[in-house]
């Protein structure tokens, strides 16, 4: 079973992953904030000095440096942010054609873990491009949003959390605790949440591209990074080489308010984590035991059996797993990896153990959960909490400041998506009382700016984090742009690979060719496949 601690941060994360935002003003502060967005967003950075990068070899073939650039791009001369900076050099550099940056979502560090994740990277994409990441402001190795001495110490904080909360009692709890955290990180970080929105990565990001000398920028962003991708090409157009967005946000949607609901019910999130457990039950019910363990038989009774699971946990949680982890209503719903395919049977397995042992004899309470990132004694680890995440979204997206506006939403999104509706609802809540003035900077559109080429968005039918229609949204604001459509289940397309869809995304970032308009591809992984 997944480590419970761990789980929280995941929850919280995922949340994350569409972005979010605080915007605390009344009609009139509202229309000035809008302004003073517009502005920021359509600002020159002619005036900040491109960084000059000193390589040096680090991680097995790679090269990293540190760039320090502008705080605050209306005041570039002013205080300056360290951005982390890796690449590795095309592999066949007599056919290279230039820089790929690559941006995996969250939002989250990047450049922890290259080394392991290079390589399985097409082997197309390693020979013809310098593959450059580098950790956005505000988190990993580059200037780093810190609440908490260490992970240890961010933990102990949440550790009276649910995954979500479940009933009055535990919903006062949770803002308590968040408000609480939202003001220890406004005491910690100064100016820096006044300064960390996707416009000011952008930015950066445009610095970087000229100081490895590329006229123009490709880039391949991944679920956040495609709200990132979308937010640069629309404020640097004519520097839009190829760019590949995979499982998009509605840019709309992300950065318009919509009464007193959350960004995360306003990009349909809820909706689509309820249509991804129900494919996975669907699926796992028209499969023996042998494929799916957590199977009745039949789609429906697949699904009662759910139902009951979540009847028990309410009355009576339970231990399960190893360790030994305490599961009640809202843990059920953190078992199952819905966001990758291939995790779909062991998150079976993972079910029918907590079925069983919901039969028995109601729990005692478990081990308390191992801190998510053990400290060696070697080496420090690197500070991931989860406000570095809260802290770009806190920003990017209204979210309400009425703490009432949660209550409301939650019984709306519970009555069409059940618990992922309480998940998706407190989860943003964070954003209610988030510090500092961040908003000032973040983009707000326009979306549909032509920008020299044409970007290739490519989305998931059975998208369980964002739905598809996130997608079509994309492609649709955007002024060029392709559709890829992929049929099939999980997060992401480079998290559930389909060979056709992988085949047209590696011609067109050789080529710039586009797929034909319509294309539809399929996803090689078979959920459940016979043993």
């Amino acid at each position: 079973m997944k480590n419970h601690g761990r789980a929280l941060r995941a929850v919280a994360v995922a949340v994350a992953a569409g972005l979010v935002a605080a915007f605390a003003a009344g009609a009139t502060d509202a229309s000035a904030a809008q302004g003073a967005v517009r502005q920021a967003g359509t600002a020159p950075t002619a005036a900040a000095q491109v960084p000059v990068l000193t390589w040096k070899a680090c991680d097995g073939g790679f090269q990293c440096a540190t760039a320090r650039l502008p705080l605050d791009y209306r005041h570039p001369g002013g205080a300056k942010v360290s951005i982390a900076v890796a690449r590795h050099l095309a592999t066949e550099p007599a056919r290279r054609l230039g820089s790929l940056f690559i941006n995996g979502g969250g939002p989250a560090e990047q450049i922890e873990g290259i080394a392991g994740f290079y390589p399985s990277l097409p082997a197309v994409m390693r020979e013809r491009f310098d593959i450059v990441f580098f950790d956005p402001r505000g988190f990993g190795f580059s200037t780093a949003v810190r609440c908490f001495p260490d992970a240890a110490a961010e933990q102990a904080f949440l550790s009276g959390l649910p995954l979500f909360p479940v009933g009055a009692r535990q919903d006062a709890a949770w803002v308590r605790t968040w408000a609480r955290f939202d003001a220890r990180c406004g005491k910690a970080n100064g100016s820096l949440l006044d300064h960390d929105t996707s416009a000011d990565v952008a930015r950066d990001m445009d610095l970087l591209r000229a100081a490895v000398g590329d006229p123009v920028l490709n880039y391949v962003g991944v679920s956040y990074g495609t709200g990132l991708g979308a937010v640069y090409a629309n404020l640097f157009p004519a520097r839009v080489g190829r760019m590949i967005l995979d499982a998009s946000l509605d840019p709309v949607a992300w950065t318009t308010p919509d009464g007193d609901l959350p960004f995360t019910l306003r990009l349909g999130q809820d909706r689509a984590n309820a249509a991804g457990l129900t494919a996975f039950l669907n699926l796992c019910g028209q499969a023996t035991t042998a494929a799916c363990a957590f199977s009745a038989g039949t789609p429906a009774a697949t699904r009662a059996k759910w139902s009951t699971l979540l009847r028990r946990l309410t009355a009576h949680p339970v231990t399960a797993g190893s360790p030994p982890q305490t599961f009640s209503y809202a843990g059920a719903f953190a078992v199952a990896d819905l966001g990758d395919v291939s995790a779909w049977q062991q998150g079976a397995v993972q079910l029918q153990q907590l079925w069983a042992a919901s039969a028995a004899a109601p729990a005692a309470p478990a081990a308390p959960a191992a801190s998510r990132i053990p400290a060696t004694p070697d080496t420090a680890p690197l500070y991931t909490g989860a406000e570095q995440a809260w802290a770009v979204v806190c920003s990017d997206s209204p979210n309400p400041r009425n703490l009432s506006a949660y209550a409301s939403s939650a019984r709306l999104a519970y009555a069409r998506s059940g618990g992922f509706g309480l998940a998706q609802t407190w989860g943003s809540e964070t954003c209610a009382q988030w510090p500092g003035n961040g908003a000032r900077d973040r983009y707000t559109g326009p979306w549909n700016r032509r920008t020299a080429n044409p970007i290739l968005v490519v989305g998931i039918t059975g998208d369980t984090q964002v739905p598809y229609q996130d997608d079509v949204a994309m492609a649709h604001d955007l002024a060029r742009a392709r559709l890829l459509t992929v049929r099939g289940y999980g997060h992401t397309e480079i998290a559930n690979p389909s060979t056709c869809a992988a085949n047209y995304e590696l011609s067109y970032l050789q080529t710039g060719a586009l797929p034909p308009a319509g294309t539809i591809c399929q996803q090689d992984m078979t959920p459940f496949p016979a043993p």
